[in-house]
């Protein structure tokens, strides 16, 4: 698994006034970059242990709450810290560094997407922000907006050089602008309802439906 393509894109994307940058070399960055990293790793090993179907699942933009907090996609503090792991099971946990003073100890989100996940059958799919800064309000980081279509557009080429480096084809995308985003770079990926805002059971029920076609299927 080479990243470092990913991590140069990254790091070029340009953040505008009213979007922040989680992964700079302050402190709380630092943080979580490990996070993202190790992330990374345990996804890796997830894949290399369960063999195919390798998916990404692909949402908008971090939220203030979760991503954010603890630089990990879809997951706030309640998934960071739950024990046992949500991803290697293990008692003492997955092994991530802990924001000593979080913004956020929760995201509605984050809970239904992990919650969805606990049944899905083979590897964990691969997560990940289409517009990896976090776009807020003017002058209130405490806030989310939506991404603009720039933004999620110049974000795309990041999303394909992660899928690239963990030899993902298949692309679930969390909503509709997601997924033209990922169209428009000329990959075709299967929407799935927002989680957020009553989208609660219909993201569950569509994300099983397509865990259960491509396990399945392979």
């Amino acid at each position: 698994m080479d990243t470092r393509r990913f991590w140069e894109l990254l790091r070029a994307l340009p953040v505008p006034d009213d979007a922040e940058f989680s992964y700079g070399p302050d402190p709380a960055g630092r943080l979580r970059e490990h996070n993202l990293r190790r992330y990374h790793e345990l996804i890796a090993a997830s894949m290399a242990a369960g063999g195919p179907p390798r998916v990404m699942l692909v949402g908008e933009a971090p939220g203030y709450r979760g991503h954010t907090v603890t630089g990990v996609p879809f997951m706030s503090m309640r998934q960071l810290t739950a024990r046992p792991g949500l991803i290697t099971g293990a008692p003492q946990g997955d092994g991530f560094l802990v924001p000593e003073h979080p913004a956020a100890d929760w995201e509605q989100s984050s809970g239904i997407v992990w919650r969805a996940l606990a049944a899905w059958r083979g590897p964990l799919p691969l997560m990940w922000a289409v517009y990896p800064n976090h776009p807020h309000e003017p002058g209130r980081p405490a806030t989310n907006r939506p991404p603009r279509a720039s933004e999620v557009a110049a974000g795309a080429p990041l999303a394909l050089a992660l899928a690239e480096a963990f030899g993902i084809t298949t692309f679930l995308a969390v909503g509709r602008k997601a997924q033209g985003a990922l169209a428009r770079a000329g990959i075709e990926a299967t929407a799935v309802r927002h989680p957020a805002q009553g989208g609660a059971r219909e993201f569950t029920d569509q994300l099983a439906a397509f865990n259960a076609a491509s396990h399945d299927g392979r």
